[in-house]
């Protein structure tokens, strides 16, 4: 909840303090260097330029490191500063759609087409990331196939792993060596990003910690993390090469609307669905999470602190892999290869849009 607005704001919108409004963050580049951004429409905002206009209404300091220093650096800086940014970011958001924000402000441009920006994810570099295990239907099914029953161990807490949080990569082409190709996976989930510190949190109140959510496809070399798994200490080298994420970070109060508080924090009514090459493959839905991401949170956290800009994901949903497509035979033996398109979309939240691309050069 914001509690004030910054001075700023006087001066940059003239109907008073703003209500707290939804918003989709990105990452993105229009050269080499990645820069923080709001989706409007098929605008993007570019946040550190809005900014500094920002502050300029105000005769305050706005050059590069002056924004930086108050609004943090890239989207993490936002949410750590998400007490002054949020706010001001509100502000830039209603000048925009009052035409007030200008094209570009000392020589930066503030905007830029969506359609000639390149996303990337939302959060290049998490702090950390840990993978759930939420959806009783995929851990059921996964054992089935390796014609396991079900652990009641599942039922009585949730459980989750951590993965690779340096080798994270946005919408775009996904490099895989040749060994990750043994039977090529994706994987579709949902992940949210802890907005504030937080430790021994509480299902009831753990959503409070969540500053948003976005769309995560968890790779997996399944002919590596079978041999992996036999010796019981988790997937390593099957999973660590790439986790996708975007193509934005949505704001938890937008997706209030799509949720059901329930005694074991919220429930979110969001379709889930996954296509290679066009075909349509999974679907499902988040509130079919058996754990929901506040129990996850409360189960991470215990003894433990998270930090702002931490990803915690959902795990995949149910029909949400080809590993339990094909165990099902509702696909024959398909796995993925290079040249193959992987989407995955998540109402509310977004469309994550991968191409399979066979590094040869290590």
């Amino acid at each position: 909840m914001i509690a004030s607005a910054p001075e700023g704001m006087r001066n940059a919108d003239m109907d008073g303090v703003i209500k707290a409004r939804f918003m989709k963050l990105v990452t993105f580049r229009t050269d080499a260097q990645d820069r923080a951004g709001v989706i409007v429409g098929d605008t993007v905002i570019d946040l550190a330029h809005a900014f500094a206009w920002f502050e300029h209404l105000d005769a305050r300091a706005s050059g590069p490191q002056d924004v930086v220093a108050r609004y943090g650096d890239g989207v993490l800086g936002f949410i750590e500063r998400a007490s002054v940014a949020r706010p001001a970011a509100d502000a830039i958001v209603r000048a925009w759609q009052r035409k007030a924000l200008p094209r570009a402000f000392d020589g930066r441009l503030t905007t830029h087409p969506l359609a000639e920006v390149t996303l990337r994810a939302p959060i290049p570099r998490p702090p950390s990331m840990r993978d759930g295990y939420a959806f009783r239907g995929h851990a059921a099914a996964a054992r089935r196939n390796r014609g396991l029953g079900m652990v009641p161990e599942f039922d009585e807490f949730p459980v989750f792993y951590f993965t690779n949080h340096g080798a994270v990569v946005g919408p775009g082409d996904v490099g895989v060596q040749s060994l990750h190709l043994d039977r090529l996976d994706y994987e579709l989930e949902a992940a949210v990003v802890i907005g504030r510190e937080c430790r021994n949190a509480t299902a009831p109140d753990a959503d409070d910690a969540v500053f948003g959510i976005t769309v995560m496809n968890d790779w997996s070399a399944r002919g590596l993390q079978l041999k992996e798994m036999k010796l019981s200490l988790g997937p390593a080298k099957g999973k660590d090469f790439a986790t996708s994420l975007g193509p934005c970070l949505v704001t938890i109060d937008e997706l209030l609307p799509r949720a059901t508080k329930t005694p074991a924090g919220l429930a979110f009514d969001l379709e889930m669905r996954a296509s290679v090459n066009g075909a349509p493959l999974s679907k499902g839905n988040l509130r079919d999470m058996t754990w929901t991401f506040a129990q996850l949170i409360e189960r991470a956290s215990y003894g433990a602190t998270l930090f702002p800009g931490d990803v915690v994901a959902s795990g995949t949903c149910a029909t949400g892999c080809l590993l339990e497509l094909n165990g099902a035979k509702a696909t024959d033996d398909l796995w993925l290869r290079p040249g193959d398109i992987v989407v995955l979309e998540i109402d509310g939240i977004g469309k994550l849009e991968n191409r399979i691309v066979l590094d040869t050069h290590g």
